[in-house]
């Protein structure tokens, strides 16, 4: 059942919050081997699922009611302990909720899980030191990417129909184009952050709900969004503007001189051509880019955050960091202050790049992903494209939009000829989230479709 559908049946009192939520726990159990859900307190669950019966029994209108839910391990869960997917942090019980998990409690969800991440969320493949890896739902050799990677493989794998990760960078939108659900990247500021974990990477990272629609997404994104004054950058998204004709844009690459496996572009064409033929008029059309602006541009960033939270406690036992994290630190250890004065001017003109385009469009498609899911002992596959590929070449497309802080949605459009899936990609301007939904919506709508 959906999100929607499960918060109905729990309301109409044709189902209760405690069977909703005894189910999704016996399928999580079922489905150990994924090692998509790294924590769970099963007494807990079932005392909160109560609790929401109680409050629908009382005549509560709930928007959530009963919705079994897997958050991420990085976003605080009163209670519950969140680990960051860290050694450091093992024991770590988070004191209080981050705004947007009071408020789904609050609406009648039900917490029945911590979805597996990368450490520090900080990796483009879910597998940590401490809870070993999350593999892919359809063949078990494969990662779903990362770092969003459990809260993904538990929508796809149908054991919760709602999970909550974060997204820095593409975190909540690949691994979900890597399994085949939705993955939806806010606006930055449209739901609050935190209380929490201080982020390596702050100013870009966001709450992002992964569901197996669009409807459940924008369902969770409208109980999360709007202003809190604990969080300054937050802000009330404004209603969806469809009154005019819209203006919608196809990028087969972003604009970016970068390989894409020719099944995924051959795909991602062929769902243009569906939209096309249903009467959506789209253009072909690339941002542009300043000149050498890559993501490596701004990755310094990340290290730096890292080695300033987390530089003392590697110099102390490096043996306690995931090997891949220990050389981001390294590295972060080793940039000036001229370093990361130069990322934060590629981020800033990331962002005016695209804002420049969104003056001229008001939507734009483009790929999620350039390749498929590849083994899961590599950081990345080898070659995308018939070319060699480095660690981070299958994320080529998707940090363009945190450093923007614009709201990005990835949706299912195809698979290769083995069955693994990818994504299409939709993003708009700043502050156009519930534009983005209705469109991603009824983009959705066609590519279901016979």
């Amino acid at each position: 059942m959906r999100a929607n559908e499960i918060a109905s049946a729990v309301s109409a009192r044709q189902t209760t919050a405690r069977e909703m939520a005894e189910q999704a726990l016996a399928r999580i159990d079922a489905a150990r081997d994924l090692n998509a859900v790294a924590t769970i307190d099963p007494e807990r669950t079932r005392a909160e699922a109560d609790a929401v019966d109680t409050r629908v029994a009382a005549g509560e209108t709930l928007a959530l009611a009963g919705v079994p839910i897997v958050v991420k391990d990085n976003i605080w869960v009163a209670g519950w302990r969140i680990t960051q997917g860290s050694r450091l942090f093992a024991d770590f019980t988070a004191t209080e909720d981050a705004i947007a998990i009071a408020r789904l409690r609050r609406a009648g969800a039900v917490i029945v899980g911590i979805g597996a991440t990368s450490e520090f969320a900080c990796k483009g493949v879910t597998t940590s030191l401490l809870f070993g890896p999350t593999v892919h739902p359809q063949d078990p050799r494969l990662t779903p990417g990362g770092s969003s990677g459990g809260p993904a493989v538990a929508v796809a794998a149908g054991l919760v129909p709602l999970a909550i990760g974060t997204d820095a960078g593409g975190s909540s939108r690949r691994p979900p184009a890597h399994v085949g659900v939705v993955g939806f990247k806010p606006s930055y500021g449209a739901i609050p952050y935190g209380p929490g974990f201080p982020e390596p990477f702050w100013g870009i990272s966001v709450i992002a709900p992964i569901a197996a629609d669009v409807g459940d997404a924008e369902l969770a994104f409208e109980v999360m969004r709007g202003a809190d004054p604990r969080d300054p950058h937050s802000f009330n998204v404004p209603p969806a503007d469809l009154a005019k004709s819209l203006r919608v844009a196809f990028s087969p690459r972003l604009g970016l001189d970068v390989a894409v496996d020719d099944e995924v572009s051959t795909g991602l064409q062929q769902a243009i051509d569906r939209l096309r033929a249903s009467g959506m008029s789209i253009v072909n059309s690339d941002p542009i880019w300043p000149a050498g602006l890559a993501e490596d541009a701004v990755m310094p960033l990340q290290h730096a955050g890292l080695a300033a939270l987390y530089g003392d406690a590697f110099r102390r036992d490096s043996s306690q960091f995931d090997p891949d994290i220990a050389k981001q630190i390294e590295r972060g250890l080793g940039l000036s202050g001229t370093d990361v004065g130069r990322a934060l001017e590629a981020s800033a003109r990331i962002a005016r790049a695209f804002a420049s385009f969104f003056m001229e469009v008001d939507v734009l498609l483009a790929p999620t992903v350039p390749c498929v899911a590849w083994p899961l002992t590599q950081l990345g596959p080898a070659e995308i494209g018939g070319r060699p590929a480095s660690p981070r070449a299958h994320a080529v497309f998707t940090p363009y939009a945190n450093h923007a802080g614009v709201p990005a949605i990835s949706i299912p459009c195809g698979s290769n000829a083995i069955g693994l899936p990818f994504g299409l990609q939709l993003i708009a301007a700043r502050g156009r989230d519930r534009l983005l939904l209705d469109v991603a919506a009824q983009a959705e709508r066609i590519l279901a479709q016979p």
